[in-house]
């Protein structure tokens, strides 16, 4: 039996009906094909076959998306578009400059609506491992307790001495990276400063890009850069 808000998806936004073959994943790697029993409004009943169908496949690197909470819903385009780009979790981050504090966010349930967002985008793009959506934390605690594997934090061209440019990177792939980028008004110098001690400081050419869209051109970068694509 489907839980009830799959089964009003499947129902109300996709109107299928019993009879019906759909495609059903665990969230962990695993797709099957199945059969629809029952479709009403109470419940929805499948039969889940033996069959395996092959899902998208999971990049080759598990790349840990740091993002600087956004305000409004400009942060869950930002975990809709990450999980569609491939990557393996989303740690939101309470920066200095994010307009938001853990206490809101844990008033709103955010961690659950972004978790909720990540299974609509995984299914979407036709993947059928869930990212994990991470507790989010204040700034200092993530740099702190150390990122996952290589670290690498998006900053404007001038922005600290030992800034380097996507290009001069190396273009062996690591096992694990963390992306770090940032809330509406940039990083501060503080901020920079402390991650740089643990993270590549690194810029995308000399233009300025909305916050709302660097995951996707985050991702697209650095998976360009290690021919994940």
């Amino acid at each position: 039996m489907l839980q009830d808000d799959e089964a009003q998806h499947l129902t109300r936004v996709l109107r299928i009906e019993a009879g019906a073959t759909i495609r059903v994943f665990d969230g962990r790697g695993r797709e099957f094909e199945a059969v629809v029993e029952t479709a009403g409004k109470a419940e929805v009943r499948i039969v889940v076959g033996v069959r395996r169908v092959a899902p998208a496949r999971e990049a080759r690197i598990a790349v840990t998306l740091a993002q600087a909470v956004l305000k409004g819903d400009k942060m869950d385009h930002a975990v809709r578009d990450a999980v569609m780009m491939g990557a393996a979790a989303i740690q939101p981050v309470v920066a200095i400059r994010s307009e938001v504090t853990l206490a809101s966010l844990q008033r709103r349930r955010s961690q659950e609506r972004w978790q909720r967002i990540a299974v609509s985008s995984a299914k979407q793009c036709g993947r059928a491992v869930v990212p994990s959506v991470l507790e989010p934390l204040e700034f200092d605690e993530v740099v702190g307790v150390g990122p996952i594997g290589s670290a690498f934090m998006l900053v404007e061209p001038h922005a600290a001495e030992k800034v380097m440019p996507l290009a001069a990177l190396p273009a062996e792939m690591p096992d694990e990276a963390s992306i770090f980028t940032g809330p509406e008004g940039g990083w501060t110098p503080e901020e920079i400063d402390h991650a740089a001690a643990v993270a590549h400081l690194v810029t995308l050419g000399t233009r300025t890009f909305r916050a709302d869209a660097m995951a996707v051109v985050a991702l697209s970068a650095f998976f360009t850069l290690w021919k994940e694509f």
